[in-house]
């Protein structure tokens, strides 16, 4: 898939499957494991910016990464690290991602709602 351009929403996603962790300190975060998610921070390349997430731990290992804004150019293969304050807890091989933005944009559009007209005409039930 070759975007129309550097920004357009298809190159955007804000939620990505790794495979299983490796952690360095703890196997895995007492945290994670005790509640089943934790906030962090991630990156996916050397010298971008780090990206506030949540992670959810999988039975098998593998972490549900949600990002709190959509990332630009997530791709299988690349690894996820992840960041507590300066320290790195891990990193997991990135293998599957949700929709990407644009998908989720046409999906809303498509989406029977009324609008807040209608629905401001509904008469309440009695």
């Amino acid at each position: 898939f070759k975007a129309p351009s550097r920004d357009h929403p298809a190159l955007y996603r804000d939620l990505l499957r790794t495979n299983r962790v490796h952690w360095i300190a703890e196997e895995p975060p007492a945290e994670l494991v005790r509640e089943k998610m934790m906030e962090c921070h991630f990156r996916f390349r050397h010298q971008m910016a780090l990206v506030p997430c949540v992670l959810t731990l999988n039975q098998d290992g593998s972490v549900w990464v949600t990002l709190v804004k959509p990332a630009r150019a997530i791709t299988p293969g690349q690894f996820a690290v992840f960041y507590k304050g300066d320290e790195c807890l891990g990193s997991g091989k990135i293998l599957r991602m949700g929709p990407s933005v644009y998908t989720l944009q046409q999906g809303k559009n498509r989406e029977e709602s009324p609008k807040k007209e209608e629905v401001d005409k509904i008469e309440p039930a009695t």
